[in-house]
């Protein structure tokens, strides 16, 4: 059965190459603390399961101190010239989109045709994470493609890997940790001092109002901390479950996916959401940082606007 623990394994080895090709990149002026920090993550997906929470917390203290002292630098990384690129593109045309689409479609494929798949008694797919897995394949699938599509080695994917990975840096490991942050909010008692606070100063005696607090606070908690998972368990904890849910008799799972939808709204406002917004700019060298949040701020205030609408209307539909 292939399991989501397997492409944890693989995810670690290409951070392990990573470290490895960083430490041996004398054009890095930081290739030590660099190479450090890409093997500290490494372990984490080697041997997370098997560390103790305070080894595993220190891992992580030291990735960020890392980070936060700019010990992560760009080297050199043995890709074509732009002539080459460019030459390399006009020769494959449409093709280039093919690694690509390979991703969705061999995922849905394996997340429905094969998801009843089995040989012997074990499926081929963990069911337990049958859509993750299935985009695991569909990953590796599309990494084979790339490299017979354009004739490379996996050795030039990993140099690729290792550009791309650098270029994000410390953004790479943000959405990890601030989904951490949520559920340690979560433990903090955050949700009940948000409880406590909305229904003394707001009126929720107003459905509408109570709705329009759950998905404002999710989008406002997302934008305080880059991540929609992380902001969920304070707004669930805090509105969601106690007013929608017990005053108002929402459905669970219409309060948690629209809710859900009212945070990537803040996702998209926000520059500690840095994998979507910030790094996008770096890697299209723009001028203003936040380009792409300026551009996306139009689409996200009316989606919110949207959500409550939504979620006022279907919450109490089963």
């Amino acid at each position: 059965m292939i399991r989501l623990e397997h492409f944890y394994i693989v995810l670690g080895l290409m951070l392990a190459v990573s470290a490895v090709m960083t430490l041996r990149d004398r054009h890095n002026p930081k290739r030590y603390s660099t190479a450090l920090f890409w093997a500290l993550y490494a372990l984490v997906y080697l041997a997370g399961d098997r560390l103790l929470p305070a080894v595993a917390g220190g891992v992580m203290v030291a990735m960020a101190l890392i980070a936060g002292f700019g010990g992560i630098s760009l080297g050199q990384y043995g890709t074509l010239d732009k002539e080459q690129r460019s030459a390399s593109a006009r020769r494959l045309g449409h093709w280039l989109f093919m690694p690509a689409l390979i991703i969705p479609v061999v995922t849905m494929v394996g997340a429905t045709l094969l998801k009843d798949v089995k040989f012997g008694a074990l499926p081929l797919l963990d069911p337990k994470n049958l859509t993750i897995v299935s985009l695991g394949c569909a990953s590796l699938m599309a990494v084979g493609a790339a490299c017979w599509l354009t004739r490379s080695t996996p050795v030039q994917g990993m140099r690729e890997w290792r550009r791309l990975t650098d270029a994000m840096g410390w953004a790479v490991v943000l959405p990890h940790m601030l989904a951490v942050l949520g559920l340690l909010f979560a433990e903090a008692g955050v949700g009940k001092a948000v409880a406590h606070i909305t229904t003394t100063y707001i009126n929720m005696d107003s459905r509408l109002v109570a709705v329009a607090v759950f998905c404002i606070g999710m989008a406002l908690f997302t934008i305080i901390m880059g991540n929609g998972f992380a902001a969920f368990p304070v707004m669930a904890g805090g509105v969601g479950i106690p007013v929608l849910v017990g005053v108002y008799g929402a459905n669970p799972a219409v309060m948690a996916a629209i809710g859900m939808f009212s945070a990537y709204c803040g996702t998209l406002m926000t520059p500690m959401a840095a994998n979507f917004n910030i790094v996008p700019v770096v890697l299209l060298e723009l001028p203003d940082k936040n380009a792409v949040i300026k551009a996306q701020i139009p689409t996200a205030l009316p989606l919110l606007l949207a959500n409550i609408v939504l979620l006022y209307f279907l919450m109490g539909h089963k």
